[in-house]
């Protein structure tokens, strides 16, 4: 009913948490501020990606575990609330521990950074489900498009806010302490965001499922499900192997370290690029998902990445690196969009929170990828690196060719 979905206050709340979230989220950005942070410190590249991962896939193990009991409540805002909290904490935490331990314990801070990032991440498993569960709630199919656009859009301009302050902070002081900064100010420009999406307007759901008697059996009902529907198997493993591109990502920017001279602007410089490629292609992804497209914004999406990636493989001034990660940030929201849409469009409503948690559980095991990428980086080169990225790629996009949507995209 339309007193209950699509308000705009809701659509502004909405659009807020993105803005404030980004500006916090990307002081630590795997691609580029915190590879270099964990080089600082002694950490190898091996370790780098392993960092990398944890940011973006710490959340798994928790999500089905998650949608084992969100599909009982009726209210998810409560529990994501407190999500919240535990994640404002974690960023907090990291960069008060960099400050007290940075300058002479190098392994003890970095043993800082990956518990806060793992207890960051591991909060995101429950925050997600119950995020995307809110959205389906308060916005029909085709404003959902519409509200992610704009809020993805302005992500991107909470990213070039932070680029700026980061650039800013990273010339005005000295590491390890700029590091440490960078972390306590964002983690309250982030509670901004929290505090923003805790006073969205949601309603209460009655088609709830009863919960099974054990968390094992709902991993047998979810694992009958997935087996069941062929449209779920293609979409998770294309989006899967979409995250392709991290197993060469975080290690693009210690390339073009070797080969530029990369000073506090100039890696501000390349955070600032690649959210205006966020920023800019909304405009794209936002036309294309109001018309039901979602399965060509994820088409294009992955090649975008392949074209960042032989980029990457021949790049050799800033302004070819910068390039590159405009195109990044262009293809990350593209697909962030895409994925959203279309597996809140194919999941029964009582059963979205399992969806949601299949989805996103064997998806999210592609942000690992970037431990491989570690791990062909410490054994051989950035040219097996780059052919490794762009190999696995090509699948997806193949892949991708084969989903099939009930919005009957016009390809």
């Amino acid at each position: 009913m339309k007193c209950s979905m699509d308000k705009f206050s809701n659509h502004v709340k909405n659009i807020l948490h993105g803005f404030f979230l980004a500006i916090g989220t990307t002081i630590a950005e795997p691609s580029t501020i915190l590879p270099l942070i964990v080089n600082y410190f002694g950490g190898s590249s091996m370790l780098v990606g392993f960092f990398a991962a944890l940011l973006r896939g710490g959340a798994i193990v928790v999500q089905l575990f998650a949608a084992f009991h969100a599909q009982t409540y009726k209210l998810m805002m409560p529990y994501l609330r407190r999500i919240f909290f535990i994640r404002f904490l974690s960023w907090f935490l990291i960069g008060i521990a960099i400050i007290l331990f940075g300058e002479n314990y190098p392994n003890l801070t970095l043993a800082s950074i990956g518990f806060g990032l793992f207890m960051f991440s591991f909060s995101a498993g429950f925050a997600a489900i119950y995020f995307r569960e809110i959205m389906a709630k308060i916005f029909s199919h085709k404003f959902r498009g519409k509200t992610m656009a704009y809020r993805q859009f302005f992500s991107a301009v909470g990213g070039l806010v932070s680029g700026a302050l980061a650039a800013w902070i990273l010339e005005s002081f000295e590491p390890p302490q700029s590091y440490g900064y960078l972390f306590i100010i964002s983690s309250f420009i982030m509670g901004f965001g929290y505090l923003a999406f805790a006073s969205v307007d949601e309603p209460v759901k009655e088609e709830v499922s009863k919960k099974e008697s054990t968390f094992g059996k709902f991993l047998q009902n979810s694992y009958a499900i997935l087996r069941a529907d062929k449209n779920l198997q293609i979409q998770v493993t294309t989006f899967l192997l979409a995250y392709g591109y991290l197993i060469a990502l975080p290690f693009i920017i210690l390339d073009a370290q070797q080969k530029i001279d990369l000073d506090g602007i100039a890696i501000g410089s390349l955070i600032t690029t690649q959210m205006v490629g966020a920023m800019l292609s909304n405009f794209l992804w936002g036309t294309l998902s109001g018309r039901g497209h979602n399965a060509l914004t994820a088409k294009i999406s992955i090649m975008l990445q392949m074209v960042a990636i032989v980029l990457a493989a021949n790049a050799s001034s800033l302004y070819e690196y910068m390039f590159i990660f405009f195109l990044v940030g262009a293809s990350i929201d593209g697909n962030r969009i895409a994925s959203s849409n279309l597996i809140l469009k194919i999941a029964p409503a009582e059963k979205r929170p399992v969806y949601i948690a299949l989805q996103m559980n064997i998806v999210s095991l592609g942000m690992f990828f970037s431990i491989a990428g570690g791990v062909i980086l410490h054994f051989f080169n950035y040219a097996t690196l780059y052919s490794s990225s762009f190999v696995v790629l090509f699948f997806a996009l193949y892949l991708s060719f084969k989903i099939k949507t009930l919005e009957h995209d016009a390809l």
